[in-house]
């Protein structure tokens, strides 16, 4: 247990959160338990004094104003925890799971959801034996808490659905049973905690932030070795220019560049016979298009961090004054600005990836051989690479449309106004392997045009860079099989493996680390 983490609800950090993420364990700290127990013993005192209160002893939604019997109300958990697992779908990513199981723990920990600590320690051993519900991605539409696709997860906690036990889909129970563990009963209010919730929404969103911040700092590296490539000027890096812009990310972004380019002879070769008077913009205004995408991305991390230690089922438990009361922390527009806020992000910094990709393969406007190809009309080169870039961009660019401006009434119109924000953070994965493929090819365009420029070398950072990538992706000197070459380029940008080659801090969009 010396290697699992010790989650302390309310106060886990994104960098946590991301180990959880990449498989570490989590454990809850066992501080948290008596905040849990008092809030369970409200719930018990609630229901003896048989007042009507909603989810306790009401039905739910629409449902509200029906009052339930003391002997049905552990059906009544039962029956809601069925009834709302009914998502479509493919099955959502381990790891994305991985992070529901340890956002919903934390969240029910804090002492206002009048769980039983039983249901916590089953949500703790799920994740310890690796026992995954399986969760259909589609189906929410972020309102009453991400309904359907929290429905399945507490299925499995009671034996019903469908669950992954070390990577084997079973039936929910004999997945728990392999894993030596028991189904729950629920108690009064416990299915309604476990489905109100934002935990869905901010799972996505965070497996989205982390890979976006992969592409982006690989981003920053293929911009500069495009740089070089081009033979382009590093003065619009200065620092003066952004100290009077004065926006953070841009001056860090700024700061990054030049590091990265410092001691580069191949830039030191041309610096005082620069052909072009200026560079274009996919060159000259990387710091203002990339800082203001790691600003952006820093604000929506501040947003997911604070959700992700936050209370967002309902009602809430308040054990001073023995009070249920009923609110909507579940409906997360939070959630739905901030995964538009990294859509528009990470779509920009693909974008603009590509047009640097571009530019290299044009020698009208790199100077360099067509299409990064020796014998240019025999070989094509990178004639489609690009093309592969371009059609990725295309597709981030329908997908960045913010999926916050939409709603839908459900529930017989009573929830009449929802955040969509399931819909915004599930495409932010794939919009984030989309970009990671542009800055990949980016990377081999930049490394095969820095390699025309032999025997001047780039700087050790980026020299370093190509290094490691032409351990991986020899030259290209006649035309052969490119997807490989592709593959092995975008298995660098996700694993983080250009910056730690590069050996220099770049920017990082957790706020904490700023």
């Amino acid at each position: 247990m010396s290697d699992t983490l010790t989650l302390v609800p309310g106060q886990v950090r994104l960098a946590q959160w991301r180990a959880v993420h990449a498989g570490a364990g989590a454990r809850l700290d066992p501080a948290a338990y008596a905040a849990v127990e008092a809030s369970a013993a409200t719930v018990q005192a609630i229901v003896a004094r048989g007042e009507p209160v909603y989810g306790i002893n009401t039905g739910f939604g629409k449902l509200a104003s029906v009052r339930i019997a003391a002997g049905d109300l552990a059906a009544l958990q039962r029956n809601i925890v069925l009834s709302h697992a009914a998502g479509v779908g493919e099955p959502t990513p381990a790891p994305v799971v991985r992070l529901m199981l340890a956002l919903k723990l934390t969240s029910l920990a804090q002492g206002a959801s009048g769980v039983a600590t039983e249901t916590l320690r089953l949500l703790e051993a799920l994740l310890a034996h690796d026992v995954l519900p399986l969760v259909p991605a589609q189906g929410s539409v972020g309102a009453s808490g991400d309904l359907a696709p929290l429905a399945h997860l507490a299925c499995t906690l009671i034996g019903a659905g469908e669950a992954f036990h070390r990577g084997e889909r079973l039936p929910a129970g004999e997945a728990l049973a392999r894993a030596g563990l028991a189904p729950l009963t629920l108690g009064p209010k416990e299915g309604l905690a476990l489905l109100n919730g934002t935990q869905f929404s901010t799972a996505c969103a965070l497996a989205g932030l982390f890979a976006i911040e992969d592409v982006f700092q690989a981003a920053l590296v293929t911009g500069a070795l495009s740089t070089e490539a081009a033979k382009g000027s590093d003065t619009p890096f200065d620092p003066r220019i952004h100290a009077l812009r004065r926006q953070p990310g841009q001056i860090e972004v700024a700061a990054a560049l030049r590091a990265l380019m410092t001691g580069s002879a191949i830039r030191e070769s041309h610096r005082t016979d620069d052909v072009r008077v200026q560079d274009p913009y996919c060159l000259r205004c990387q710091p203002q298009v990339m800082g203001a995408a790691l600003d952006v991305i820093r604000q929506a991390a501040t947003t997911l961090a604070t959700e992700a230690n936050g209370v967002s089922d309902n009602p809430l438990v308040f054990t001073d004054s023995g009070e249920a009361l009923s609110g909507g922390n579940f409906h997360a527009e939070p959630v739905a600005f901030a995964a538009d806020m990294l859509a528009l992000a990470v779509c920009e910094i693909g974008s603009i990836s590509e047009r640097r990709t571009a530019m290299l393969v044009d020698p009208a406007m790199s100077a360099l051989p067509a299409f990064l190809t020796p014998d240019p009309g025999l070989n094509s080169g990178f004639m489609i690479p690009q093309v592969t870039a371009a059609a990725l961009v295309s597709e981030n660019k329908q997908r960045a449309h913010p999926a916050s401006v939409d709603s839908i009434p459900t529930s017989a119109n009573q929830e009449d106004h929802v955040s969509m924000a399931a819909h915004g953070a599930r495409r932010l994965l794939a919009m984030a392997e989309n970009a990671a493929n542009v800055v990949a090819i980016e990377l081999l365009a930049a490394v095969q045009g820095c390699d025309f420029h032999a025997p001047l070398r780039s700087s050790e950072a980026l020299e370093a860079v190509r290094h490691r990538l032409r351990e991986a992706v020899p030259r290209l000197d006649d035309d052969r099989f490119f997807h490989p070459d592709m593959a092995q380029a975008a298995a660098l940008v996700r694993a983080g493996a250009l910056p730690r080659a590069a050996g220099i801090g770049l920017p990082a969009v957790d706020p904490e680390l700023a």
